[in-house]
């Protein structure tokens, strides 16, 4: 009984295989190997294997030049006014992120400016004392407290701020002197002292 012998071609991943589809006379092909097979004549098929095996041949080049050009970096989480991460707890007393300049002829421009005389770096250390001096006075120099604390330091009592000048009633820059030779004595830097203001409520 005479046969008809087919030969279709399948392409998976990198292997090429061969099939061998048989059709005896009187059957129908209706195999899907041999509906492809009636489907597509044999230039057909050669061409689309050729064409995959170039696309094959560039894919398998283009891994062979690729080359790490850099490695993302992962973006750290800003420092608090404590020196410490948005949610970590301290390890230390570094200080904030840098603080722009304020506004000059004012109080805190005053204190800005002054840090750097007690060793300090004022775009470092500026944030903190201002956290606290905020809080404390408003930097007001004639701030008054029921409990007999003055001036933006809210020296208590204020007549302590007369080792920084005669005027120390009136003048911001005499208080600011005052106020930060008090910090440097008790607390080191105005980063320690925030840190011991943020857990006391005064410092």
């Amino acid at each position: 009984m005479p046969v008809t012998a087919t030969a279709v071609t399948a392409v998976t991943g990198i292997a090429i295989a061969g099939y061998l589809v048989v059709v005896r006379p009187g059957n129908v092909p209706n195999s899907g190997a041999a509906i492809a097979a009636a489907a597509v004549s044999g230039s057909q098929a050669v061409a689309v294997l050729e064409q995959q095996r170039q696309q094959m041949i560039v894919l398998s080049a283009a891994s062979h030049s690729m080359h790490l050009v850099g490695a993302p970096k992962v973006a750290s989480q800003p420092l608090s006014a404590t020196g410490t991460t948005s949610g970590g707890t301290s390890g230390g007393t570094t200080a904030a992120v840098a603080a722009a300049p304020p506004n000059p002829g004012t109080a805190q421009s005053i204190a800005y400016n002054m840090l750097s005389s007690f060793g300090w770096s004022p775009g470092t250390y500026f944030s903190c004392l201002n956290n606290i001096w905020t809080r404390e006075s408003g930097w007001r120099y004639n701030a008054e407290n029921a409990s007999g604390a003055y001036g933006i330091p809210q020296a208590l009592p204020g007549s302590k701020m007369a080792t920084a000048g005669a005027d120390w009633m009136t003048d911001p820059t005499t208080q600011i002197k005052w106020g930060l030779g008090y910090i440097q004595s008790r607390y080191g830097d105005p980063c320690s002292a925030w840190s011991f203001w943020q857990a006391h409520g005064y410092y």
